[in-house]
């Protein structure tokens, strides 16, 4: 059925819309396709849910090829299988929670791990019935504190996940690499641009984790990679390369000095370089200590001090990573009231220690490494302060920043930073939710056996806006054929009678071709028809105008900006070749 312009629910913009941040967000507004509702919350208008439709008809295929069933599960959950887990309150705020009449506790499910092991524990009893893969394509909520960047990062969104139960390890992984791949034929067949990198598991649990990170300046999270080797992690799950301990024969003993006016890196090396401490000392030489409180679900505030390199900041996805499940937050003013050993500026590893409060480091701080930080004193440091002698560490955190020239932790070679947007995340969870809900069936020799489960993440609605950033022009958006919402767009761009009736019949003979067309039939400027057909992003435009009258129908690559012209008789044959070979 041929799509006419005139008759669309479609109403393109000239103008940014003022809260856009990022290209996405601005084409896909002003071209039409979506329309925001509320701070991260977004209508699907018709060529915005065309297009939504071609990713998931692409992931559903992918699916259906390695053997997972497609099933819906509701997005409004009971409370009970979250708190059986914990992530009821592990997820704190970012979940949407509300209560019925009967003052029931409910949520807007942000994924689905718990109920669909509950739903395999349900219906399957036998090793005979496994292994199994069950999948959905449903909204999502989580309540984001700052959605930002359209439908990239909003509140409520399209995901697939897929869940695979299997009766052992060597079963999983089969599951798990039979995701891997697909999620790589997937993103080829999108055209996305993309990096699979080790990742953590946070609040999902489970052991190994990749994330899919499709590449871009504005993506969110920030991921390295080692040129020489190939090895790539998101930065929360780079873990850092440890020095060799030094032996402590021999080491000169710590001294306190006192440090006037220090209460910052600059400002004491600025002093250790005069006090004629018999070397040169940078930042690098200085240990920072750093100050939070955690607390884990349910539990209480607890202090908690960090020692990095002072040439170091602290990373603060690494450091949450780092303490999942628990939250922290940075002291305060009446933190540090309550607390009277806590010198502002002078904070170091002895008076924490001695105060009872757990003392983590990074783990480049090895044993027989010198260093000067804080005397727990207005205007005092300690020079020297040796690791392993003067102080002993309650263990080590990953927390400092990842910066380009880091030694790759696979010791060949040094790593580089880039940006990306999530785009999938692939989990082998193992038993942390069939144990929960002891999801066991029968195995061959009659004893119980527990499931081993594996979860499988795709940003549906995610991958519109990727696509939409990694493919685009300063004329607007520019779709892959995989994914656009018509194959052909055919303009009218003359006035008279001739041409209309050619521009129809040639629309109605691609349309009998069994190609998606959008005919602009409107009564406007063909510059006007022009500009929309570039910021619509339509793969192949076909122009009937002033070359009609002489045989000619003119095509258009949008990709390419390409022009050819064509004989009126070969242009049918011409576009379903161009359409088919894109």
């Amino acid at each position: 059925m041929i799509t006419r312009l005139s008759q669309l629910f479609l109403r393109t913009l000239r103008d940014d819309p003022a809260d856009a941040e990022v290209p996405s967000h601005k084409l896909l507004v002003r071209a039409g396709y979506v329309r925001r509702i509320a701070p991260g919350v977004y209508s699907w208008l018709p060529l915005g849910l065309k297009v939504l439709r071609q990713v998931e008809r692409v992931v559903r295929e992918e699916m259906d090829a390695i053997g997972a069933q497609e099933i819906i599960l509701p997005a409004l959950l009971p409370r009970e299988p979250y708190e059986t887990t914990n992530r009821w309150t592990e997820y704190g705020d970012s979940l949407f929670r509300l209560k019925d009449r009967k003052g029931a506790d409910l949520m807007l499910g942000p994924t689905h791990e718990e109920l669909f092991a509950l739903t395999v524990k349900g219906e399957y009893n036998s090793y005979k019935d496994l292994p199994v893969t069950l999948y959905q394509i449903q909204n999502k909520y989580r309540d984001e504190e700052r959605p930002r960047a359209g439908i990239l990062r909003g509140r409520e969104f399209v995901m697939k996940d897929s869940y695979s139960f299997d009766l052992d390890e060597d079963g999983l992984k089969k599951s798990y690499h039979a995701h891997r791949e697909a999620y790589q034929r997937i993103f080829a067949r999108l055209g996305v641009k993309y990096v699979i990198v080790a990742a953590t598991s946070g609040a999902m649990g489970g052991s190994a984790s990749e994330e899919f990170l499709a590449e871009s300046p504005i993506g969110e999270d920030t991921y390295v990679r080692c040129v020489e080797s190939g090895y790539a992690a998101n930065v929360e799950a780079v873990i850092t390369a440890v020095p060799d301990s030094i032996p402590l024969d021999g080491l000169p003993e710590s001294v306190v000095h006192s440090t006037p006016e220090t209460p910052t890196i600059a400002t004491l090396v600025d002093w250790a370089n005069g006090a004629e401490l018999g070397r040169t000392i940078t930042a690098a030489d200085t240990l920072k200590n750093i100050l939070v409180k955690t607390r884990t679900p349910g539990g209480e505030w607890e202090l908690l001090g960090i020692g990095i390199p002072g040439d170091r900041e602290v990373d603060d996805k690494r450091l949450g990573a780092a303490l999942e499940p628990a939250e922290f937050e940075l002291l305060g003013d009446a933190d540090f009231a309550a607390n009277p050993f806590l010198v502002k500026g002078y904070i170091g590893p002895k008076g924490l220690q001695a105060n009872g409060v757990r003392y983590l480091v990074d783990p480049r701080v090895v044993s027989g490494t010198a260093w000067i930080t804080g005397a727990d004193a207005p205007g005092k440091h300690v020079v020297d302060l040796v690791a392993g002698r003067d102080f002993t560490p309650d263990g080590t955190i990953e927390a400092a920043e990842v910066r380009d020239g880091d030694p790759s932790p696979d010791g060949r070679g040094p790593l580089v930073s880039a940006r990306g947007i999530e785009i999938g995340h692939i989990f082998q969870l193992g038993y942390k939710y069939t144990d929960a809900f002891a999801v066991d069936v029968l195995g061959e020799n009659g004893k119980p056996v527990r499931l081993v489960q594996g979860s499988y993440g795709v940003g549906i609605s995610r991958l519109v806006a990727v696509i939409a950033e990694q493919m685009h022009d300063d004329k607007g958006l520019r779709w892959p054929a995989e994914v656009s919402p018509f194959d052909v767009y055919v303009v009218i761009a003359n006035k008279d009678a001739e041409a209309r009736e050619g521009a129809e019949a040639l629309a109605t003979q691609l349309d009998h071709a069994g190609l998606s067309v959008l005919l602009d039939d409107r009564k406007a400027s063909p510059g006007v028809k022009f500009k929309d057909s570039e910021l619509l992003g339509i793969p192949l435009l076909a122009v009937v105008g002033r070359g009609w009258a002489e045989g000619k129908v003119e095509l258009k690559d949008r990709f390419t900006g390409e022009t050819t012209e064509v004989s009126k008789d070969d242009a049918v044959d011409t576009v379903i070749e161009k359409v088919r070979n894109s």
